[in-house]
């Protein structure tokens, strides 16, 4: 996506006709003040996106600091709930009635009143396990406790999105959230995501910071006079992703969303394409059954 602007205040458009942020901070084992500090620095600085989880334990955190900030005296523009968005992931799949009430009680821990994005977390346990959890997202959707529904750690080797897409779901998945970086480009995953319309989340889009001294990544970044994370976050932007920079450090933060003032030129990015290795800084369900 050469020649893209891209700022704290873009926006991407969803399948479902909604928008989200392009950047987001991601706040994974993150937990009490140290949540509460992030998500508030990073609001300060502009970002408008938070994405958690069931398994980080801090939505709580995250909303009560989501609306400390819309009440006090850094929303100097009169931001309202709707212009922060809100994401969390269903812990495991088990059956329907357990998804709901796990639905329903993330709602509840965020105090914000209903969650923008929700995403299975994984595609583990199975096909049937898989399609009765994302029948009660869409419920959740229809009773307004989701605004749009996603998918996370989905692959296409095992045909885990193309089953659910098959499967002739009322609502379809708007979002894939997978570990995508430089380092692991998993180009098959993001081309069937790109075709069908489903939007790529770049999860750990800094390979959990294991390869900012790589030798292109540090000269291509000192090339643009910029950090090798903002390199990074600017690679992910520029394929059509949606980082999700995750940091505790205000500075960093603040710096993360700071990747307006250049552009990755074709040769560059196609070098950075090259550095593919398949790392993974976590877990990787991708290929489950």
């Amino acid at each position: 996506m050469a020649g893209t602007q891209f700022s704290l205040g873009s926006t991407i458009k969803l399948s479902n006709g909604l928008s989200m942020p392009r950047i987001h901070l991601g706040v994974y084992l993150t937990s009490g003040r140290e949540t509460v500090d992030a998500v508030r620095w990073a609001l300060e600085a502009g970002y408008r996106a938070i994405d958690s989880a069931q398994m980080y334990h801090n939505e709580k955190e995250v909303g009560s600091s989501i609306q400390s900030f819309l009440s006090g005296g850094s929303n100097t523009i009169g931001l309202k709930r709707e212009d922060i968005h809100f994401t969390s992931k269903l812990a495991s799949n088990t059956n329907y009635d357990a998804a709901r009430r796990a639905i329903k009680q993330s709602v509840n821990q965020s105090g914000l009143g209903y969650i923008d994005l929700f995403l299975l977390h994984s595609p583990y346990g199975g096909k049937a396990k898989r399609l009765e959890c994302w029948r009660a997202i869409e419920d959740a959707i229809e009773d307004g406790e989701i605004k749009t529904g996603g998918i996370s750690n989905f692959g296409v080797k095992h045909s885990q999105m193309r089953e659910l897409l098959d499967s002739q779901p009322r609502i379809h998945p708007a979002v894939n959230q997978v570990e995508v970086h430089p380092f692991n480009t998993r180009t098959e995953i993001t081309s069937y995501c790109r075709d069908h319309g489903i939007v790529v989340e770049a999860y750990a889009p800094l390979a959990r910071a294991l390869r900012m001294q790589h030798p292109i990544i540090s000269s291509v970044s000192k090339k643009y006079l910029v950090t090798p994370a903002q390199l990074m976050i600017r690679w992910s932007l520029q394929h059509g992703f949606v980082p999700l920079p995750k940091s505790v450090s205000k500075s960093r933060i603040e710096a993360n969303g700071a990747v307006d003032s250049f552009e990755i030129n074709k040769e560059d990015m196609e070098a950075m394409d090259g550095l593919d290795e398949y790392l993974v800084t976590d877990w990787d369900p991708v290929d489950c059954d």
